[in-house]
């Protein structure tokens, strides 16, 4: 962890942060004004082609941004985003920063501990940015204890999958965007089969974030809070936790949801993928994954008609470390550039990335979105409905653990709903106390 004497400063284009001679040859300014800046990012790099879309898209990016920008040359370095908040925090010790580092935001409340991390709260407010045009839930991870520390770089959220031929078979009417909980409920105990071993609905049950975040975004649509507004006390033990853990139970007990105790395995994904699944909570990532389903997708259910239909995601950042006024300028001039729409455009359709920016899905060439990633298009328009993040606090992982240990106790019967949420709030509320 980064030393957490060390607080968040704000450039002001005049303090340059204290370099070592080794940072300065890894990124530098030359006599000339030419700018050199070193970006971490952890796009994997060719071969094979086919599994780094995302690497090529960006070096085509920067290869752009160079050659409208003579003055600023820009050195992509490989770093597993795994490991980028442990590589980052040794090179902050030793001053040998990057200027960008790509950072999970889960991270930034480590991250904005230091130092040399770029206070950008004042700086994201001027109109070219288009610090608006990122969905809430995307300026809330960025965000760390009123301070913006990170420009959104990749973004998510979680839709419904389901599988059109099961549905046909059952003669289920396809799923609309008003759908509610209980007609999803009807829907999976209808297709389910025990035996031909078909379920309904698949659910993550490791105990892991995987299975806090689906039921996060289930307990945010029921009118809940995972926290209560000063990060203070946990919320989710209120009758809208109840509520969507209940639901969840009561599927379980109709033999309707399939419990994935190995999610990361791609359990559920080969299942839905060979027929064996009428239904399942996924983001974006996992489409490619299911070449052999005539698959729909639909925003997530309300829990009563016209009621929210919020859903999670987990965006990650840009960070960008203060080396001196000239190289943040150039920084900070890049990512204006990466994010712009017509450059976010470009990314989306060479990697199948959902926009950052919701005013991308109004330019011209966005139509083509969904016809070359099927079912990506609904995704996009799902963005509107990333409301809200998940606390954005470094007690966060803690508090997610416990409730995961919990929400798997109820699925399993081994305490009742309400039960299962108040053991994990105490445990929460003993680590929210904690520094």
């Amino acid at each position: 962890m980064i030393p957490p004497i060390q607080k968040s400063i704000p450039y002001n284009g005049m303090a340059a942060a204290t370099r070592s001679g080794a940072a300065l040859l890894n990124g530098s300014t030359g006599a000339n004004g030419q700018v050199n800046l070193v970006l971490w990012m952890g796009y994997t790099p060719p071969p094979p082609v086919s599994q780094s879309a995302e690497y090529i898209s960006l070096k085509a990016l920067v290869a752009k941004f160079t050659q409208e920008h003579p003055k600023i040359h820009i050195r992509m370095e490989y770093v597993n985003n795994d490991y980028a908040l442990q590589k980052v925090t040794v090179a902050l010790q030793g001053g040998e920063q990057p200027d960008i580092s790509y950072q999970y935001g889960t991270n930034m409340p480590q991250v904005a501990q230091a130092s040399q991390v770029v206070n950008l709260t004042q700086i994201v407010k001027q109109p070219r940015y288009g610090w608006n045009d990122f969905v809430p839930g995307e300026r809330d991870v960025a965000t760390v204890s009123g301070k913006v520390l990170g420009f959104p770089a990749l973004v998510d959220n979680l839709a419904v999958v389901y599988n059109k031929t099961l549905f046909a078979e059952h003669h289920l009417a396809t799923p609309g965007p008003d759908w509610t909980w209980s007609q999803l409920a009807a829907d999976a105990k209808a297709i389910t089969d025990p035996s031909k071993k078909i379920f309904g609905l698949t659910f993550p049950a490791d105990g892991s974030e995987t299975t806090v975040w689906e039921y996060e975004a289930m307990l945010w649509e029921a009118g809940g809070h995972i926290l209560n507004s000063g990060n203070t006390q946990a919320a989710f033990n209120s009758p809208a936790g109840v509520e969507a853990l209940t639901w969840l139970r009561q599927m379980q007990q109709a033999h309707a949801l399939y419990l994935d105790f190995h999610p990361d395995a791609g359990n559920s994904e080969t299942l839905f993928n060979s027929g064996k699944l009428g239904m399942i909570i996924t983001g974006p990532w996992d489409l490619s994954s299911f070449p052999n389903v005539h698959y729909g997708v639909q925003i997530m259910p309300s829990w009563s008609p016209g009621g929210s239909h919020q859903s999670i995601s987990g965006p990650d950042n840009w960070v960008v470390f203060n080396n001196g006024p000239a190289r943040v300028k150039a920084s900070l001039e890049f990512l204006q550039f990466l994010t712009s729409p017509d450059n976010l455009l470009a990314n989306s359709m060479a990697t199948g990335d959902l926009p950052t920016k919701l005013s991308v899905q109004n330019l011209p060439g966005f139509a083509g979105f969904n016809t070359k990633f099927p079912g990506a298009g609904v995704f996009a328009a799902n963005l509107k409905n990333v409301e809200q993040a998940r606390p954005q606090i470094a007690q966060y992982p803690r508090v997610s653990a416990a409730l995961g240990r919990e929400v798997v106790a109820a699925l399993l019967g081994q305490a009742s709903p309400q039960a299962a949420l108040n053991s994990a709030a105490q445990q929460a509320n003993s680590y929210l106390v904690a520094p």
